[in-house]
């Protein structure tokens, strides 16, 4: 069952286009991410799902119903913000059970249900404090929790982890999930940080200038990327990134533009003098003495697991190896690597899109 349907959805402000001609349709029980940088118009979606934006052209159907000019309480959505939106003056316990009191739900039925989310959550100490005498965490479990209670059709979250310290968004993201899972709700998650969309979604959809660009699994992704946008915001330390072109040499495909020519799987003979960028995760660089790819250190980044070498070819081109923590090297040392040709990414050189090799 489709859960959300976006159908051709555009929104405009003034004679700005923010969002231009959305098709997207999410299952019941998925955990989807939006994921892309500030402006892309992630948030915007989100809130025009909520009814908190109106929509200049298309549809957003909740549950098969066309919910365009349905009032936002009536479209059985919770929403998570990024800065929490508490009452200040209200107690947890009250802060959880406001949008029952609205309903007019019986106050023994409120108390039960703020009791369970509480539990679920591990609050249920929280419960007379106010918002004022709580941490970061223990204030998005709140919000997380006035959502619970509301047994929404879907829950949406806006950047819900940004004002959180590292080490708590780690342990929060995993927190959300868990409850994802425990609740089974379809759920919309908007966020600028890659590490959160890979590690939490059922699916990414990538953003970029109001346009999706590409929708699909971590691994998808990261894998094989469909355009060098997508191939360049997913991945850390960023990919790295050469232009040049294929030459079908006698020994096969080869991509020329950085000191020896490196090899290309085969199937790129077809590609012959076009014009293309290569792309290259830096934990798929060996050190190799005879490496047709050679620079000098320009800096070495401890990361505590590995080392992150900053290398500058002669030609001036920078680009990021990683190596394991026990390899030897300093700035000014010189080093060669070799890269797998059938780990390398291809795209044209003009469009930026993905060369199927």
């Amino acid at each position: 069952m489709t859960a959300v349907e976006f159908r051709n959805v555009g929104k405009s402000f003034g004679s700005v286009e923010v969002l231009k001609g959305l098709n997207l349709e999410i299952a019941a029980g998925e955990f989807i991410v939006l994921l892309g940088a500030s402006g892309c118009g992630k948030t915007t979606l989100l809130r025009m799902t909520a009814g908190l934006e109106t929509i200049s052209e298309g549809e957003i159907a909740i549950n098969g119903t066309v919910v365009n000019e349905t009032h936002p309480r009536d479209r059985n959505i919770a929403m998570v913000f990024q800065n929490y939106a508490l009452y200040p003056t209200m107690k947890v316990r009250d802060n959880i059970g406001f949008s029952l009191e609205v309903a007019r739900m019986k106050p023994d039925a409120i108390r039960m249900k703020v009791e369970e989310a509480a539990r679920t959550l591990n609050i249920t100490e929280l419960l007379d404090r106010k918002p004022a005498e709580l941490s970061g965490g223990q204030r998005q479990r709140v919000a997380m929790g006035r959502a619970m209670v509301r047994a929404a059709d879907v829950f949406l979250f806006d950047e819900p982890l940004s004002n959180l310290d590292a080490k708590l968004r780690a342990h929060m993201r995993v927190e959300i999930r868990q409850l994802h899972d425990r609740l089974g709700a379809t759920t919309l998650y908007v966020t600028h940080d890659q590490i959160e969309a890979m590690t939490m979604a059922d699916r990414i959809v990538l953003m970029h200038d109001g346009n999706i660009v590409q929708v699909g699994s971590t691994d998808d992704l990261y894998d094989k990327p469909n355009c060098l946008y997508a191939a360049e915001f997913i991945g850390t330390p960023a990919i790295n990134c050469f232009a040049g072109t294929i030459e079908v040499h006698a020994e096969g495909p080869r991509f020329v533009g950085l000191g020896s020519p490196l090899p290309l799987p085969a199937a790129c003979k077809s590609h012959d003098g076009r014009s293309v960028t290569l792309a290259i995760r830096p934990n798929e660089m060996v050190i190799d003495d005879d490496g047709a790819l050679p620079g000098t250190i320009v800096i070495v980044e401890k990361t505590g697991t590995d080392l992150q070498f900053h290398m500058q070819t002669a030609g001036g081109t920078e680009f990021v190896a990683v190596v394991p923590r026990s390899t030897a090297g300093r700035r000014g040392d010189a080093l060669s690597f070799t890269v797998d040709p059938d780990s390398v990414h291809l795209f044209d050189g003009e469009t930026g899109g993905r060369l199927v090799t």
